[in-house]
């Protein structure tokens, strides 16, 4: 299988989770004997942070502006049997117009976003990664978040072959490793700033070191505002690579995990680094959502956490049940999570899909729905 993939970015993982996903994923299928070319624009903010030059697996094209590079795209598309654009993809709609143009490959248009993606779309905001028709001349959609969403993409952006493909992890680079003095911490806590998670990350980490002044809490991740809350017991990382994290998580006793406002209300979304902790052994902490039974047993795999007061009592647990919960959760991801497993799920859903749908159903768009409807 010749797979083109246009994405936000493979070589940087700085202030997205799209990276980290990309790279396990491509050195997957190359193990599976899928070719892969990604196409990622050269934009200045993830040059500056690029800790990834040469991704496992895939042929990387690294460009300018879509005029610079339109010709080799048409060229990739030519021998390709799939081409995937993907949400934020700064050139998402000349990249779904040229595989329109190239006809052989399978469309196919892959949200890692998704629950954000929708509730943009009924509030009407403008998606630049999509066009007014929506999702209708992809042949297959694939969406980070699983549930109400997938009904969602159909009813609102029009979808018609929308299947989940979850986040997962490299579990060759994210495994237990020994512990570095530099990121010791009672509690960690890795991610990106998001306005829209602050409240918990408040509830669930700040407010929880603000009640164990004498416990060290580490905090790793890119964005955070000058006027975040610090307290002196917190140790902040402003970017940690990849392969620092899997050090940086098994320094801790306890990970916490906190999900973006519409993930949580979505459910069935389960971000990257959930798994990226589990697979390192680390025990997990985090919020709940609707589905999260469905990729970890709370109580045995992950623990729970509503306010401050879970926070504390989870930290409360002893050592040796915070490793039992650990291991669970590391046997789990191995079973279940790991990016082999969702690359085999991507392989299936295209072979399934070998022939291109056709994209201009006169009887489809005469009950069109207007994107943004409810």
């Amino acid at each position: 299988m010749n797979l083109v993939v246009f994405g936000l970015t493979i070589t940087s993982s700085w202030g997205n989770g799209h990276a980290t996903l990309w790279r396990g994923m491509c050195k997957a299928l190359a193990q599976l004997g899928v070719e892969v070319t990604f196409f990622e624009r050269d934009v200045s903010y993830y040059a500056q942070h690029r800790d990834c030059v040469a991704p496992e697996g895939a042929a990387l094209v690294l460009y300018d502006s879509w005029p610079a590079v339109r010709e080799q795209a048409r060229r990739a598309l030519r021998d390709a049997d799939a081409a995937i654009v993907t949400s934020y993809c700064p050139d998402a709609l000349s990249a779904h117009a040229a595989i329109l143009d190239a006809a052989r490959p399978v469309a196919v248009f892959y949200d890692l976003d998704s629950p954000i993606t929708i509730a943009a779309a009924r509030e009407g905001h403008a998606l630049p990664y999509l066009d007014p028709d929506g999702l209708r001349d992809y042949d297959v959609v694939l969406s980070y978040a699983g549930g109400p969403t997938l009904h969602a993409l159909q009813k609102i952006l029009h979808a018609r072959n929308a299947h989940p493909l979850y986040g997962h992890v490299d579990p060759a680079l994210h495994r237990p490793v020994p512990p570095a003095a530099v990121y010791r911490s009672e509690l960690c806590w890795l991610g990106t700033y998001a306005a829209d998670r602050q409240r918990a990350l408040q509830a669930l980490f700040v407010d929880a070191a603000r009640a164990r002044p004498r416990a060290r809490f580490t905090l790793a991740g890119a964005q955070y505002p000058s006027d975040f809350p610090w307290r002196d017991n917190i140790w902040f990382i402003r970017h940690l690579p990849p392969s620092a994290h899997a050090a940086f998580l098994c320094s801790a006793r306890l990970a916490l995990n906190v999900t973006r406002d519409a993930m949580a209300r979505a459910g069935w979304c389960p971000s990257g680094r959930l798994f990226e902790t589990a697979a390192c052994a680390v025990p997990i902490v985090s919020d709940d959502w609707a589905g999260l039974a469905e990729f970890y047993r709370p109580g045995a795999e992950i623990l729970l956490a509503r306010d401050t007061a879970d926070i504390l009592a989870a930290m409360d647990l002893s050592d040796a049940e915070l490793k039992r919960i650990g291991n669970a959760g590391r046997e789990r991801t191995l079973a279940s999570h790991t990016s082999m497993h969702r690359a085999r799920e991507l392989v299936q859903l295209l072979e399934a899909s070998t022939r291109p749908l056709a994209r201009t159903a006169p009887s489809f768009r005469a009950n069109a729905i207007q994107v943004g409807a409810s």
